[in-house]
């Protein structure tokens, strides 16, 4: 295959990673919000369901020996990157709308900057410490002055929780930044999500067996697989795809698209609403990370 043609398909694999995300917001938020799921019992039913996939269809990539010197990188990773990421998302989402959601996730290249800085050495310019202020004053804006159109939502409380969990999830991009070189990806991968799935299962088991399957409606269940195998499964699976014949800005900057997508699919399906303060926030949080991952002119 041609590298034009492959490079296509490397657009298209990121093009439907945020896809695949950005109708994740309202997916899960539904469920949540229909009383099908405790947040807690729905994580363990996505990594475990995602791990399971993941170790059924390990065969596809080369048998790795792992050193043991590497388990403890994949319980941290699993720690940082499965059980404190999932479940803070899915709890704050919980309480936030998917809007809120999507923009405050866009913030994870700022954090990552910002630890690289502190544990890599990177350096940063006064550029991206502009893009860092414009980022998190956007954050601030949407978490005190944003409001959700759903009853008993508690946007300060959900706007929070989300930026932990990406923080979290920030760590863990610091912290496997050496795995994913010695490592191929379905080997990685199986034993994040298992390590994962031990870590959450004490969060949420007895939530998990207290579930009322009986009750679930026709779109519960599939709201729940489409999370499970679309947004877990599938997104871990398209990304190294992209990765592959994509360099790692250009995918980073799809990360931009998913706001979009998972604010009018959440209008669309009744989720969701657009306020002047969201869009203001968003321009702000947009405007920040752009200065962020903004190259630096070369010098003559």
């Amino acid at each position: 295959m041609k590298q034009a043609q492959l490079r296509i398909l490397a657009l298209l694999a990121a093009l439907a990673v945020q896809l695949l995300y950005g109708l994740n917001y309202t997916f899960a938020k539904d469920v949540m919000a229909g009383g099908f799921l405790n947040p807690s019992a729905f994580v363990i039913i996505r990594v475990g369901g995602a791990a399971l996939l993941f170790w059924i269809f390990s065969f596809i990539g080369p048998k790795e020996k792992i050193d043991k010197k590497d388990y403890i990188k994949f319980f941290f990773a699993g720690l940082f990157g499965v059980a404190i990421n999932m479940l803070l998302f899915i709890k704050g989402l919980q309480y936030t709308s998917p809007i809120h959601a999507s923009v405050i996730v866009t913030i994870t290249p700022i954090l990552v900057l910002i630890m690289s800085a502190i544990y890599l050495k990177e350096k940063i310019t006064a550029l991206k410490i502009v893009g860092i202020l414009l980022a998190f004053i956007g954050a601030i804006v949407l978490t005190v002055y944003g409001k959700s159109s759903l009853e008993g939502d508690n946007v300060t409380l959900g706007n929070s929780l989300i930026l932990i969990n990406v923080t979290a999830y920030s760590i863990y991009i610091i912290l496997i930044k050496k795995l994913t070189y010695k490592y191929h990806p379905f080997t990685f991968i199986k034993w994040l999500f298992l390590f994962g799935l031990l870590l959450v299962i004490p969060f949420g088991y007895s939530e998990l067996i207290a579930t009322d399957f009986t009750q679930f409606t026709p779109y519960a269940y599939f709201a729940v697989a489409f999370v499970v195998i679309g947004a877990t499964f599938g997104t871990y699976i398209l990304n190294p795809l992209a990765l592959q014949h994509l360099k790692a800005s250009t995918v980073s900057i799809f990360i931009y698209m998913q706001p979009v997508i998972a604010g009018v699919f959440a209008i669309i399906m009744g989720s969701d609403s657009v306020t002047v303060v969201k869009l203001i926030a968003a321009a702000l949080i947009f405007s920040g990370v752009y200065l962020v991952t903004k190259k630096p002119k070369l010098q003559a």
